[in-house]
């Protein structure tokens, strides 16, 4: 495969290197990630996507990027609105597995002898772990109103503020969600796991800001040198995943009722204008509004939490968030394609809005400053927080990394990594970890991602976004 190096930050796959290639694929880069991105499938599946109908420029591969299902994760790519297509697999399974950061009043000598009770607190009333329930007392009727009404629904029962939906992309509902289109089976396993974070690489963060690179934009964020911030990951859970599962399937049966010839099937699609997709994505609006909520609801625990532990209400603590985004989701939105405005969906798959200054989809507070853009590293080292940029609009349809992107399989993790490694080095960095089965830290240690300061490095010089702050963990609680 013939990989052009266009500058530092920027490779590409030229369309005149195969007949079936419908535009270019261009890769986000250094010299030294691009070795990791060789590795895998993930550059042939790039290919792969170039080849769909409808491509709006050309098909993105973020510095985060690697093999996926199907569609690269750190994967962009637009189709337009009219003629274009709609494919699951370049969504992907977690619907809107997403970031929120929450603000604090506090820095870590605030915080530093009540790290490990707030951190037993936290792990406790958040349920965490593959089966996680959390015993809240919703009903169906209840499921129903977040998949169609997101995060404003759980604001209005008590379970967060207005300004948090004021801070939240999509306000916290893509509009046009119907219940109808969610099978049973997603609403069984949904009911019950609202405000849980799940497995995996889903994680919750009390983090430090190590420091801040413009002072203009982290005083607009809210934030500073020393200060004390949250940072939640997690998704739509198994009401998102169980929701692409089903629809790969009908999508896979459209193609083959219209006789429809595909590179991958694991690519399968619809025309945006056909029932099947028009159905996808009312019900992946359900997945989408689910994990707004999702994290809405793990926010007001942590907010008891911290309350519980400093005995000062969530307001006196300055607990307000800074901003929730999500990474796995399809949004109808405009962009400037060979020089002229048009309507697209664009389809992120482990990739980040990032949104420039002076778009109304961002929150007049950010406005005249760009989106947040946050982005997490991996268990044990830094996360950044990000400004949106003109670049990123004229690039890569306002789209940014979204973390440190994989290098190692959970099952070669397992096999090479000990876990006592992993603990080792998170008790070396003096971070508390509350973890359900030891066992498994392997399977997001440090050594399974790539190096998250790289990854940066990359978006700013691309100039894709602008770094505000890097902020290191002082306790982890995952799954």
């Amino acid at each position: 495969m013939d990989i052009e190096k266009i500058d530092d930050y920027r490779f590409r796959i030229a369309r005149k290197n195969s007949p079936v290639m419908n535009t270019n694929v261009r890769i986000y880069s250094s010299d030294r990630l691009m070795q990791n991105l060789k590795r895998d499938r993930t550059m042939q599946q790039a290919v792969n996507a170039s080849t769909l109908p409808g491509l709006c420029g050309d098909v993105l591969v973020m510095p985060d990027g690697h093999e996926g299902y199907g569609f690269p994760v750190g994967g962009v790519a637009a189709f337009d609105a009219d003629e274009g297509i709609i494919s699951p697999g370049a969504i992907g399974f977690d619907i809107n597995c997403g970031i929120r950061v929450i603000r604090t009043n506090l820095e870590e000598s605030d915080i530093r002898k009540n790290l490990n009770r707030l951190s037993d607190e936290i792990f406790t009333n958040v349920p965490s772990g593959l089966d996680s329930r959390l015993k809240a007392g919703f009903e169906l009727s209840d499921l129903e109103k977040v998949a169609q009404e997101g995060a404003g629904y759980l604001v209005e029962k008590g379970f967060g503020t207005e300004a948090d939906i004021e801070h939240m992309e999509e306000r916290g509902c893509m509009q046009g969600a119907d219940f109808s289109k969610v099978s049973q089976r997603a609403k069984s396993r949904g009911r019950n796991q609202l405000g849980t974070l799940g497995a995996g690489n889903h994680f919750l963060e009390i983090q430090k800001i190590d420091r801040t690179f413009d002072s203009k934009l982290a005083k607009a964020y809210g934030v500073y040198d020393g200060q004390i911030v949250v940072m939640v990951h997690t998704g739509s859970r198994g009401f998102g995943h169980q929701i692409c599962s089903d629809y790969l399937r009908t999508l896979a049966e459209y193609q083959s009722r219209n006789k429809i010839e595909i590179v991958d099937p694991e690519l399968s699609y619809a025309h945006v204008k056909s029932k099947e997709a028009e159905d996808y994505l009312k019900a992946m609006k359900c997945g989408v509004n689910f994990a707004f909520a999702n994290r809405e609801m793990i926010t007001h625990i942590i907010r008891e939490s911290f309350s519980k532990v400093f005995r000062k209400s969530a307001d006196e603590l300055g607990m307000s968030l800074l901003y929730d985004l999500s990474h796995n989701i399809a949004k109808l939105e405009e962009h400037k394609v060979d020089g002229k405005k048009r309507k697209v969906y664009v389809h992120r798959k482990g990739a980040t809005r990032a949104f420039a200054k002076g778009r109304e989809e961002v929150p007049s507070a950010y406005r005249q400053w760009g989106q947040p853009v946050l982005i997490p590293g991996s268990m044990g080292t830094a996360s950044y927080i990000l400004a949106g940029s003109q670049g990123a609009m004229e690039e890569t349809f306002g789209s940014a990394c979204h973390g440190a992107g994989r290098v190692m399989s959970r099952h070669q993790a397992i096999r090479e990594i000990t876990p006592e490694k992993t603990l080792n080095s998170m008790k070396g960095k003096n971070i508390a970890l509350r973890v359900h089965d030891q066992r498994l830290v392997s399977e997001e240690s440090e050594w399974v991602y790539k190096d998250i300061d790289e990854v940066i490095k990359v978006v700013e010089g691309a100039g894709i976004s602008v770094p505000v702050s890097r902020n290191v963990p002082i306790a982890v609680i995952k799954g």
